[in-house]
C-alpha cells in the first residue's frame, strides 16, 4: 500500500504571518481581549463631556482642535513649546484646511494666555475666532449648529476683553486708541470720543463683567452673542441736569454696555501682520444685534451681572432705614426730580414701568424682580425701568406728591412735544406703603383730604407761597393722564395693625420729619389759630406710620376712593402660612386690608411681607406686563380670573 510522501518543504514567510495573525486572533477572542480598534461601553455623560470639552470649560482643547495638533503631528511640541507650535499652525493658514486652523489658533492662543496672563495672546484668541466666524467668503462661515460657533464666539467676548486689561494690576480695561502689539503683528486700534460719553457725561472705571459671580440673585440671565458684556461709571452725572439723559441718572452710576472691535480686512492683516480696528459700544436695549459683513449677529449682554454690579456698595442701601428716620436725608440720585431714577436712558417708544418701594426700604429692593424682567425675551425693548425713591417715613401725601411732581416734570422734560405715545401709557407698581402712593397717582380726591384739615377755604389761610404751594399739591389733585395700569403688592389699603400699639409708637418717635413737612406745620399752627381748635391736622403733621393706622381719618379717606376711569388695577396679596386666607396676614398687613374690588385681577401669594422678591410675585408682574403689551398689540383675550 503506497504512503503518502511528507514533504519537508516550509512554506513561505505570508503564509507563515496569515496563519501567525489568525492564531492570535483566535487567542485573543478566546481570551477576551480587546482588538487594536474597536469600542467599549462606556458612562454616556463621560462621552458627551469629552465631546463638548473646550479650553473655556476645562482649560484642555477642544476634540477639534487636538484633532489639528495630531494630525500635523504637533501635540507633543504644543505641550513643549506652545508659542512656536502656534506660529507654526498660523503659517499654514491659506490652505484648504483654513477653517480648521483659525478655531484651533483662537482655541489654542486663548489656553496660552490664560496660562501665563498675556493680553497679546487674548487679543490674537479673539482676532484668530473673528476670523473663523467670519470668513471672507460666506459660504465657509460655520453653521450656529457647529459646536465650534459657541465655543469661538465666547472666546472672541472673553479674548477681548482680557486682551485689553490695562497694567495687568487691576481688572480696569484700557479702551483708549492705542498700538497694541501681537505674537504675529499689531494691531492699530481706534476709538471715537463719542465712545466715551453718555449723554453729556463722561465714563469712567470700564470693567468686564462676564468676569464677576453674581450673588444675591437666584438666577443669572445672560444673551448669548458676540461682544464682549462691560460695565463703566459715570463720571460727572449731576453736572449735567439740564441733560435728558443723565438728568436722572445717580452720581457714579454704572452703566452696561457690550463692546465690540471691528476690524478692517481681518484676514489680510493676519497675513501681513498689519491690523486696524476700532471699538464699538451698544447700550443695553438699544440694539439687539450689529452688521458684520452680510450678517445681523446677536449682541451678548449680561443683564444679572449688571444689576448685581451696579447694585455692589451702591449708595442706595444707605437710604433704607436712614431713609425712614431722617426727612432730609439726600436721596440717591435725581435729587433735582425728588428721587426719580431711571435704569437707563430714556428711548422713545418704550413704556416707563415706575417702582416704588415700601417703608424702611428702597429701589434695590426690588433687584430680584428686575432680572427676572430683564432676563424675559418678550418684554425686552418694550418697556424702560424707573424706581422712585423717597423718604419714608413722611407724610403719605406729602411723598405721593413728589412722585406725581417727579413722573410729570420727567414726561414734559422728555418729550415736550407729545410725540411718544408709550411714555404715556406709563404702569406703576408699588408695595407697601409704596402702593398707597401708587394709588394716589389714579384718584382725584376733591375736597376729601382738605375736610380732614379744616373747614376753612385754604385760600383764606395765612400761608407763605412756597407753604401753600407744597400744601396743595398734597390735597387737591387730579390723576395722571399718562399713567394706564397700576400694580398694588401688599398694600395697606386699611392700614396695617403693626402701626398700633408701642410698635408703632416707637416707629413713629424714630422719625425725623422733613424740614418742609415741619414748615408747614409750624406755619398752619402759629399764623392760624383757629386750627388748632379743630384739632384736625392730619394730612400734614403726621408721620407715615401714623397714617397707616387703621384708624387714621387720611387713610380710611384714601380707601373710599374709586380707581380713575381708563386705568386697570391689579392687586398681590400676601398672607403667611396655609390658614384661611381672608383671615390671614403677611406678618404686617392683614388680607381684609390689601384686598380692594375693582381690579382686573387679584392673586395670593403665600409669603410674609417682602413678596416682592417671591417667584411667584414676580411671575404675576411678568403676566401683567405681557397683558399690557397685549392689549397694546391688540392680542390680549380676556379669560375668568384675569387674561391671558
Amino acid at each position: 500500500m503506497a504512503h503518502p510522501v511528507l514533504s519537508t518543504h516550509r512554506p513561505d514567510r505570508s503564509r507563515r504571518a496569515a496563519q501567525c495573525r489568525a492564531l492570535v486572533s483566535l487567542l485573543l477572542a478566546l481570551a477576551g481581549c480587546a482588538t487594536p480598534v474597536g469600542v467599549d461601553l462606556a458612562d454616556p455623560d463621560e462621552v458627551y463631556r469629552t465631546l463638548t470639552a473646550n479650553v473655556l470649560t476645562t482649560r484642555e482643547p477642544s476634540a477639534a482642535s487636538q484633532q489639528l495638533l495630531l494630525r500635523l503631528d504637533l501635540a507633543k511640541r504644543f505641550e513643549d513649546d506652545p508659542e512656536r507650535t502656534l506660529m507654526i499652525v498660523h503659517a499654514g493658514l491659506g490652505g484648504p484646511d483654513e477653517q480648521a486652523r483659525l478655531f484651533a489658533l483662537a482655541e489654542l492662543a486663548f489656553s496660552l494666555a490664560d496660562r501665563q496672563r498675556d493680553p497679546p495672546w487674548f487679543l490674537a484668541s479673539a482676532l484668530y475666532a473673528c476670523a473663523f466666524l467670519f470668513p471672507d467668503d460666506p459660504a465657509r462661515a460655520p453653521e450656529p449648529s457647529d459646536p465650534r460657533y459657541r465655543v469661538a464666539l465666547d472666546i472672541y467676548n472673553r479674548g477681548l476683553a482680557s486682551g485689553l486689561v490695562g497694567d495687568g494690576h487691576t481688572r480696569e480695561l484700557d479702551l483708549s486708541a492705542r498700538s497694541l502689539g501681537l505674537p504675529f503683528g499689531t494691531l492699530e486700534m481706534a476709538s471715537d470720543d463719542e465712545f466715551f460719553h453718555w449723554g453729556a457725561s463722561r465714563l469712567k472705571k470700564f470693567e468686564a463683567v462676564a468676569d464677576y459671580r453674581v450673588r444675591g440673585l437666584r438666577n443669572r440671565y445672560r444673551r448669548p452673542g458676540i461682544g464682549a458684556p462691560v460695565a463703566a461709571t459715570i463720571a460727572d452725572a449731576a453736572q449735567h441736569l439740564d441733560d435728558r439723559i443723565t438728568r436722572w441718572v445717580p452720581p457714579d452710576a454704572k452703566v452696561p454696555f457690550t463692546m465690540v472691535l471691528r476690524v478692517n480686512d481681518l484676514r489680510s492683516g493676519l497675513d501681513d501682520g498689519h491690523l486696524v480696528g476700532r471699538l464699538e459700544r451698544f447700550d443695553e436695549g438699544e440694539t439687539s444685534c450689529v452688521s458684520i459683513g452680510r450678517a445681523c449677529v446677536p449682541l451678548e449682554f449680561e443683564t444679572s451681572s449688571a444689576i448685581a454690579y451696579r447694585l455692589e456698595a451702591s449708595p442706595v442701601w444707605d437710604t433704607e432705614i436712614a431713609g425712614f428716620r431722617s426727612g432730609d436725608l439726600p436721596l440717591v440720585g435725581g435729587s433735582a426730580d425728588r428721587g426719580l431714577t431711571m435704569l437707563a436712558p430714556y428711548r422713545p417708544g418704550r413704556i416707563p414701568v415706575v417702582f416704588v418701594h415700601g417703608t424702611a426700604s428702597s429701589p434695590a429692593r426690588w433687584a430680584e424682580m428686575l432680572n427676572e424682567i430683564l432676563g424675559d425675551p418678550g418684554l425686552a425693548g418694550r418697556f424702560q425701568y424707573w424706581l422712585f425713591t423717597y423718604h419714608t417715613g413722611a407724610p403719605i401725601a406729602m411723598s405721593a406728591a413728589n412722585l406725581r411732581g417727579s413722573l410729570t416734570r420727567a414726561v414734559q422734560a422728555l418729550d415736550p412735544d407729545g410725540k411718544d405715545p408709550a411714555l404715556r401709557d406709563m404702569v406703576v407698581i408699588g408695595h407697601s406703603q409704596g402702593g398707597l402712593l401708587t394709588k394716589m397717582q389714579v384718584v382725584s380726591p376733591g375736597n376729601t383730604f382738605w375736610a380732614l384739615t379744616s373747614d376753612q377755604p385754604i385760600e383764606s389761610l395765612d400761608l407763605s407761597p412756597d407753604t401753600r404751594d407744597e400744601l396743595e399739591r398734597a390735597v387737591f389733585f387730579e390723576p395722571l393722564p399718562f399713567v394706564h395700569r397700576v400694580v398694588f403688592i401688599a398694600t395697606p389699603h386699611r392700614g396695617s395693625f403693626l402701626s398700633r400699639g408701642i410698635l408703632g409708637w416707637i416707629a413713629s418717635s424714630l422719625v425725623e420729619l422733613p424740614k418742609g413737612v415741619t414748615r408747614l406745620g409750624v406755619e398752619l399752627t402759629t399764623r392760624n389759630p383757629t386750627l388748632i381748635a379743630q384739632r384736625k391736622l392730619r394730612v400734614a403733621s403726621r408721620t407715615a406710620v401714623d397714617q397707616m393706622d387703621p384708624d387714621n381719618t387720611f387713610l380710611q379717606a384714601l380707601a373710599t376712593l374709586p380707581i380713575a376711569s381708563g386705568v386697570t388695577a391689579h392687586s398681590i396679596v400676601a398672607v403667611a402660612g396655609d390658614g384661611r386666607v381672608t383671615d390671614g396676614d403677611d406678618g404686617v398687613v392683614e388680607y381684609k386690608s390689601a384686598h380692594i374690588d375693582g381690579v382686573a385681577s387679584e392673586l395670593v401669594v403665600r409669603s410674609g411681607h417682602s413678596t416682592q422678591a417671591e417667584p411667584a410675585t414676580i411671575e404675576e408682574v411678568r403676566r401683567i406686563l405681557h397683558v399690557h403689551v397685549d392689549e397694546l398689540d391688540g392680542t390680549a383675550t380676556r379669560v375668568a380670573g384675569g387674561f391671558q
